[in-house]
């Protein structure tokens, strides 16, 4: 049976580099339950499927850079630089990468970048809106959001859990009610 890869899974992996949302290679290969010589076997063979912005690859400075950033998470013993896959290249990967798990990791992949947009809309949208009606429901949709890419797995206490996200500008407080089964 294929593991149910969740928007927490595939939000918790995406980085940014040159200002593009991006995963590692080594990420991508995790997520379709593959090694990362497989993913980049499939670049390879493929060359004319991933034009200029599909992938970006790392420099020394900028591997070293997110190695230190992210010394827990990023694998050591990289022998090669790795690549980076922008969401056209994450989609172009799609049509490579054939299995049950590639498919579902696919879908969630493209889903956990749709909501991230939605998001970042939404927030620009909240600065731009004066109207407090249409800003509270663009406020609960956005919490929404946070929600589908936090999961289903969030700690509760008896009745509800508060999550707070601060975006400098703005504050979203988003909470979940459940009651408790005895």
């Amino acid at each position: 049976m294929t593991a149910i890869i969740r928007l927490e899974d595939v939000e918790n992996k995406i980085i940014e580099i040159r200002k593009q949302k991006v995963l590692l290679d080594s990420d991508v290969a995790e997520l379709y339950g593959v090694e990362t010589k497989r993913v980049n076997e499939a670049v390879s063979n493929n060359p004319d499927k991933f034009p200029e912005g599909y992938i970006i690859d790392l420099t020394n400075n900028e591997w070293n850079i997110l190695k230190s950033k992210f010394s827990t998470s990023i694998k050591g013993g990289k022998t090669k630089l790795p690549k980076a896959f922008t969401e056209r290249g994450l989609y172009m990967l799609a049509t490579i990468m054939k299995s049950n798990k590639a498919t579902q990791t696919t879908l969630t992949i493209i889903e956990t970048f749709a909501r991230i947009k939605q998001l970042s809309r939404n927030i620009k949208q909240l600065s731009e809106i004066q109207d407090d009606k249409n800003k509270k429901n663009l406020m609960q949709k956005s919490g929404e959001i946070i929600a589908e890419i936090l999961g289903d797995d969030l700690a509760l206490n008896e009745t509800e859990t508060t999550i707070e996200i601060n975006f400098a500008v703005l504050k979203f407080k988003h909470t979940v009610k459940k009651k408790k089964d005895n």
